[in-house]
């Protein structure tokens, strides 16, 4: 099989990879280096489970050839948290309820991002055309764009007795315990 060295950078960190000439960047991200948070679902790019962020834009990667990526920065579902901390969006996502069975989840929340990254305070209207291409069957998409919706308004979120909820909820949860309510 012909190969072909391929030099980029995925989540922040520099790779060179020797990667057949056949495979898609799906496949490389998941089989050649084990990044398996992108999900293979369609292979033709029209789910979006397999989204990343590709200089900026989120692309299907399947349909992505990965001989194509060189000098290319790459942001996957892995490169979300940092330090241990869930990135926002993630935290909204499970507080919302915009996670039910997960296997969109990856997908969703790349697009999420690219969105948010290029219009930090987009409209309803505008993330339900921003998500578009990202099929859901569990969650019916309002949890999702709620999600999305709370990041844009500066929500922020922290697990409380094992629940995650904003901030606000999570203060009021002490000013009632306190009876300063």
């Amino acid at each position: 099989m012909e190969v072909r060295t391929v030099s980029f950078t995925l989540n922040e960190e520099k790779i060179t990879y020797d990667v057949p000439v056949n495979w898609s960047l799906l496949r490389l991200l998941r089989e050649g280096l084990g990044m398996t948070g992108t999900k293979c679902s369609c292979e033709e790019g029209e789910c979006g489970a397999c989204t990343v962020i590709l200089n900026g834009e989120a692309v299907n990667s399947c349909i992505v050839m990965a001989v194509d990526i060189g000098g290319c920065t790459i942001e996957t579902v892995e490169g979300l948290e940092k330090n241990g901390e869930l990135h926002p969006l993630q935290k909204a996502f499970i507080a919302k309820g915009a996670i039910q069975c997960g296997f969109c989840t990856p997908g969703m929340l790349m697009s999420a991002k690219a969105l948010l990254d290029h219009n930090p305070n987009p409209t309803e209207a505008e993330i339900r055309e921003n998500m578009y291409g990202n099929l859901c069957r569990c969650t019916g998409y309002e949890k999702i764009v709620d999600a999305i919706l709370s990041v844009a308004a500066g929500e922020e979120f922290v697990v409380e007795d094992g629940v995650w909820e904003t901030v606000e909820q999570a203060e009021g949860h002490g000013c009632a315990e306190n009876g300063n309510e």
